[in-house]
């Protein structure tokens, strides 16, 4: 009866990458097309986000450094607004989208570009990261300022509202239609790809890690179907109670998890702290010549520019759903706020990941290091993940593997559940957002969660990263039309935080904006007229 079992369970899996496979590798053919750059292959996708982020850098000023300081106090809730619209706070939205970013993506994603890239990949991710927070900023400006309200006092907001609604103000409505479309469809690839079946595998790969490897009752096919099945159940509880629900949890949960996370980062650091400085160093010396990278410093900054991309998916539209939620008056507000993720989330989590996985080493990570120094092709298909991570920690705190099971799969749960609502916001562009439809797209969803703990890595990451470099496209051709739009939201934002501190009023300075609004719309129509 047992091989029996094994066979059809073996059945199914050996199916399902069979049928994802081919697919991944069309996909990353087309995305990933590549131009020659001093004999390395370069994608032109990669430098899409990356210039966007430094144009948006430039043109807001570096906001991401000028005002951190009033994104932070807004999060504490300094600037609060009475009787504003939304479903939110501003903590919860920014831990709804952080619980989407703050995961697996730092945690085996930089495992993953180093192994791949070399140490010197974490300062190309770290770069990424601070251009990135310049264009969440534009983006969740833009889902605030171009959100719906739905009868039950619900929020619909993203890309597919801000690209279709916002170009149409500015002259472009078939332009809009089209992108908010082809961007729904991207995210909502992306959600069942990255944000649901990367969070599945991976977690599950830690769970087979400690209880027993090879022997574990988690590593077989019949296993890994009973961990998506009881994850799939967990996910359409939460599923069932709306945003309202996810950012209950999330705010509960993310925080909780990311500070154990980095505190036991920093012990890990902290017990080596003699070797900091030479990790930082070989960071910054391998960044511009490392070893054993194809490509060299082009190939080092390719893989830390595309794991940084999916660690924190500035500029593919996603984070602009959860934000949209917020209760808040200003759009802005909510763009400075959602400035802090990339911050968190590569600048800071992503570093310490590297630093303990450098520090520490471990034997998998070396064994992947010198595979990848003489030149071997790094074999993903059998998970060179997290179990890097996890290796390291184990090297320094030989009881924390079990300790990181626990956060890993709560870091997963809390992103799947994210990402669920970011489809199914996708799902009623495309599809509509009446009750049976939002039905059939939450059974695909948990049915695709199962499917996660079934692929192997490497199509998993090549799907994830063609269809997350696609959302990217059609996202960021919008926010370059739409930015005269943040800069106008940023200034009056700038100026209501000036005058709070100033002690002026909610009423006085409501009063003067609508007086200055009705100014601005009496002289717009006199040039129309003209």
């Amino acid at each position: 009866m047992a091989n029996s079992e094994t066979s059809w369970t073996d059945s199914v899996n050996d199916a399902v990458n069979g049928v994802f496979e081919p697919v991944s590798k069309f996909l990353g053919d087309i995305v990933f097309y590549s131009v020659d750059i001093f004999g390395t292959s370069f994608p032109l996708i990669v430098g899409w986000l990356v210039v966007a982020g430094a144009i948006f850098s430039i043109y807001f000023g570096f906001a991401q450094v000028r005002h951190l300081k009033t994104a932070f106090r807004l999060v504490r809730g300094k600037y609060e607004q009475k009787d504003a619209p939304g479903e939110i706070s501003h903590f919860q939205a920014l831990t709804s989208a952080v619980s989407g970013t703050v995961g697996l993506g730092n945690i085996a994603g930089v495992a993953i570009a180093i192994s791949i890239g070399g140490p010197g990949a974490t300062f190309w991710m770290i770069l990424c990261g601070f251009l990135g927070m310049a264009t969440k900023f534009v983006e969740c400006t833009l889902g605030v300022k171009y959100r719906e309200f739905n009868k039950d006092g619900t929020v619909n907001g993203g890309p597919m509202l801000y690209l279709r609604k916002g170009l149409a103000e500015r002259g472009w409505p078939t332009v809009g239609k089209v992108l908010a479309a082809l961007s729904a469809v991207m995210i909502l690839f992306f959600t069942f790809f990255g944000g649901n079946l990367f969070q599945i595998n991976q977690s599950l790969e830690q769970l087979v890690s400690v209880t027993g490897k090879d022997d574990s009752v988690f590593g077989t096919s019949g296993g890994a179907i009973f961990y998506g099945l009881v994850i799939a159940g967990l996910v359409a509880l939460v599923l069932i109670g709306g945003m309202r629900s996810i950012g209950a949890v999330t705010s509960r949960l993310v925080p909780s998890m990311a500070l154990l996370y980095v505190t036991a980062c920093l012990l890990v650091i902290g017990f080596n702290l003699t070797e900091v400085p030479n990790a930082i160093a070989t960071i910054v010396s391998q960044a511009f010549n490392p070893e054993g990278v194809a490509g060299g410093v082009i190939g080092a900054l390719i893989v830390g520019f595309q794991r940084a991309a999916f660690s924190n998916e500035a500029g593919i539209g996603s984070a602009p759903i959860a934000h949209s939620a917020v209760k808040t008056k200003r759009p802005a507000t909510e763009g400075l706020v959602a400035m802090i993720e990339p911050f968190i989330d590569t600048v800071v989590i992503c570093t310490m990941t590297a630093l303990t996985i450098i520090i520490a080493g471990g034997p998998l990570y070396s064994q992947y290091r010198e595979t990848a120094i003489e030149g071997g092709e790094l074999d993903r298909s059998t998970g060179a993940g997290i179990s890097i991570t996890s290796d390291a920690f184990e090297t320094a705190l030989p009881w924390f593997p079990y300790v990181l099971t626990v956060a890993v799969i709560l870091f997963a749960f809390s992103t799947v559940i994210t990402w669920s609502y970011y489809g199914l916001k996708s799902w009623g562009h495309l599809f509509g957002h009446s009750k049976t439809s939002e039905l059939v797209y939450k059974v695909i969803f948990c049915t695709m969660v199962v499917t996660g703990a079934l692929l192997s890595l490497g199509v998993l990451v090549d799907l994830s990263d063609a269809t997350l470099f696609l959302a990217a496209l059609f996202n960021i051709v919008g926010l370059y039309l739409l930015a005269p739009v943040v800069k106008k939201e940023l200034r009056k934002v700038l100026n209501y935080a000036r005058r709070r501190d100033a002690g002026d009023t909610e009423e006085q300075i409501e009063a003067d904006e609508a007086a200055e609004e009705a100014a601005e719309a009496a002289a717009a129509a006199r040039t129309s007229a003209k």
